[in-house]
C-alpha cells in the first residue's frame, strides 16, 4: 500500500537475513506487525556470517551470573548497564524461543561444552552450547530461520539492498531500497531494523578501524559495512569499532581463506619476517584473543610464517575437513577442501618445501643463518622439555627435525568485526549525545554487544537476542502496544 511520499508501507522493515534480521522479523511478526525483510544478496548467498558460522548459541543457566561474566569479559571496555541487563536476561530464553518456533534444539556434545574463559568471574553461568539438531555448522541455523520466515508468510526480498534511511523531524520513518526496477521508498511505521552484518569485507574500514594487515576472509563477502554508513548518515554514534575476531588462516585462490588448525601434531614453530620466533605458538586462541603477558590481546594482526617438518605434514590436514568443522565461506559456499595429506597445497605453492632449513629460508626470503639458529634453539627447548623464551607448554613442544621441511605464510583470517552504531538495551540506535534515534534499531554483527572478549556461541546468541528485542520494540511503536509504545 502506498502512502504520500512512499511507494509502500509496512509496520517494520528489516535489512538483513542473518540470525539478527531473521529474529527481528519473527519477533515483530509475533507481536502482530506487518513485516518486510530485504537483503542485498540473492537467495543463494544471503544470510551473512550466520550462514557459514558454527550456528550455535551459548546456554545461559543464570542471568545474574551472566551479568558478572559479561562485565568480566569486557574488562577495561565496559558495556552500558541496560545492554548488559538485556543481554543477560534475554540469552536465558534463546533455546526455548527457538523450540517454540519449531527448531530441533539440542546441546552440542563436541564443541564449547565449557567456557573458554573459565578463570573469569561469572563463567559458571555457561552451561554449554545449543545448536540445531545438536550439530555444528552446515548452514543448519540459517536453513531453519529461513524456513521459519517462509512458513509464517513473512515477505523476504532478495537482491534488494537497503541504501538510505528516510528521516522526518529527526525520526527514521522508512528506508530506500534498490530493486530490479530502480529505487523504492518504503515507509516503516514502527521502525527500521539494521541487521546488515559487519565490515570485514570492506578493505578501507578494516584498515581504518581494525589495523589488520593482509587479512583473508572467513565469512560473507557481503559484510561491507552498509548498515554502518546508513546509520552514521543519520547521526549514529559508534562503539568498540576496533574489536573483532581473527584466527590463523591461509589465503586461498581469492580473498577468502582457510582456517589453519594445528590439531594433529606439534612439530612446528612460528617465525616473523626476520626469521625469529615471536610468541608462544600454542597459546589457546579464544575467539580472537589469546592470553600473553598476563593479559588478553587480539591475535593475529599481521602475517607470519609457519615452519614445520615431515612429521607434521603426514599427521593430517593443516585445515580441518567438513566432517570436523563445517564452517566458513570457502568450505560451505564454494565447496573448497584442503587435501588430507597437504599435498595439493604443496603443488599449488601455498606450502613451500626444501630439504634443509637453509633451503627453506631461501624459499621464504628470510635470512638463512637466522632461521637455522631459530630452529636449532627451538629444537633444544624441545629436547630440554621447557621453553624459556616464550613459555610454550612442555606437552606442545614438538621438535622440527625430520626433513623435508615446509613453510607457509599465515595470515589473519578475519571472522567478524564487532563494532558499529551504538545501541541501548532496547536495541535502539543512539546518536552522539546518547539520545535514541526514533525508529532506528541495530542488531547482530552490525552492532555486537562485545567490547572485548567473548566466549563460544556468544555471537549467534547476541544476534538472536537483540534481533528479538529490536523486532518487539519496533512492532510496539507501530501498534502502540508493548514496551515501545510510548517511544514513537
Amino acid at each position: 500500500m502506498a502512502v504520500a511520499g512512499f511507494d509502500e508501507e509496512f509496520d517494520v522493515v528489516v535489512a538483513g537475513t542473518g540470525a539478527a534480521g531473521s529474529a527481528a522479523a519473527l519477533a515483530a511478526y509475533e507481536a502482530g506487525a506487518r513485516v518486510l525483510v530485504v537483503d542485498k544478496c540473492d537467495a543463494a548467498t544471503a544470510g551473512g556470517n550466520t550462514r557459514v558460522s558454527g550456528g550455535g548459541w551459548w546456554v545461559n543457566r543464570d542471568a545474574e551470573r551472566a551479568r558478572t561474566f559479561l562485565r568480566s569479559l569486557s574488562g577495561d571496555f565496559p558495556v552500558a548497564d541496560d545492554v548488559v541487563d538485556a543481554w543477560a536476561t534475554e540469552t536465558v530464553d534463546v533455546s526455548r524461543w527457538l523450540k517454540e518456533l519449531g527448531a530441533d534444539v539440542a546441546m552440542s556434545g563436541d564443541y564449547h561444552t565449557e567456557p573458554e574463559y573459565l578463570e573469569l568471574d561469572g563463567s559458571d553461568c555457561y552451561a554449554g552450547m545449543d545448536t540445531v539438531a545438536g550439530r555444528m555448522g552446515n548452514q543448519l541455523l540459517h536453513g531453519f530461520l529461513r524456513s521459519a520466515l517462509a512458513e509464517r508468510g513473512i515477505e523476504t526480498r532478495f537482491s534488494t539492498p537497503a541504501v538510505e534511511l528516510i528521516v522526518e523531524n529527526g525520526t527514521v520513518v522508512g528506508v530506500e531500497v534498490e530493486g530490479s526496477d530502480g529505487r523504492h521508498r518504503i515507509r516503516a511505521r514502527g521502525g527500521v531494523v539494521l541487521a546488515t552484518g559487519g565490515f570485514a569485507a570492506d578493505p578501507t574500514m578494516v584498515r581504518d578501524y581494525l589495523r589488520v594487515r593482509d587479512h583473508v576472509l572467513w565469512g560473507s563477502p557481503a559484510s561491507t559495512g552498509d548498515g554502518h554508513r546508513m546509520a552514521q548518515a543519520v547521526g549514529a554514534d559508534l562503539w568498540h569499532m576496533d574489536n573483532m575476531m581473527t584466527i590463523t588462516g591461509v589465503r586461498g585462490d581469492d580473498e577468502h581463506g582457510h582456517y589453519l588448525a594445528l590439531w594433529n601434531a606439534n612439530n612446528y614453530l612460528w617465525v616473523a619476517d626476520d626469521g625469529r620466533r615471536f610468541v608462544d605458538e600454542a597459546a589457546e586462541p579464544k575467539h580472537g584473543h589469546v592470553r600473553r603477558g598476563g593479559a588478553y590481546e587480539l591475535f593475529p594482526l599481521r602475517p607470519f610464517h609457519l615452519v614445520f617438518d615431515e612429521q607434521m605434514r603426514t599427521a593430517g590436514p593443516l585445515s580441518p575437513s567438513p566432517d570436523v568443522l563445517p564452517v566458513g565461506w570457502n568450505m560451505l559456499m564454494k565447496g573448497v577442501r584442503w587435501s588430507a595429506d597437504n599435498s595439493d597445497e604443496i603443488a599449488k605453492g601455498w606450502i613451500v618445501r626444501a630439504d634443509t632449513i637453509v633451503g627453506l629460508a631461501v624459499e621464504l626470503g628470510v635470512d638463512p643463518v637466522t632461521l637455522e639458529r631459530t630452529v636449532t634453539s627451538y629444537n633444544a627447548a624441545c629436547a630440554a622439555g621447557h621453553d624459556d623464551r616464550f613459555g610454550r607448554a612442555p606437552e606442545t613442544l614438538g621438535a622440527v627435525t625430520e626433513g623435508p621441511f615446509y613453510a607457509l605464510t599465515v595470515r589473519p583470517l578475519l571472522g567478524w568485526s564487532n563494532g558499529g552504531p551504538r545501541r541501548d538495551g532496547r536495541a535502539r540506535v543512539v546518536d552522539t549525545r546518547g539520545a535514541a534515534i526514533g525508529g532506528l534499531y541495530a542488531a547482530g554483527e552490525l552492532s555486537s554487544t562485545y567490547s572485548w572478549c567473548k566466549d563460544g556461541g556468544f555471537h549467534i546468541a547476541d544476534a538472536l537476542v537483540f534481533g528479538r528485542v529490536a523486532g518487539r520494540d519496533a512492532a510496539a511503536r507501530a501498534t502502540g502496544v508493548g514496551s515501545g509504545g510510548a517511544s514513537r
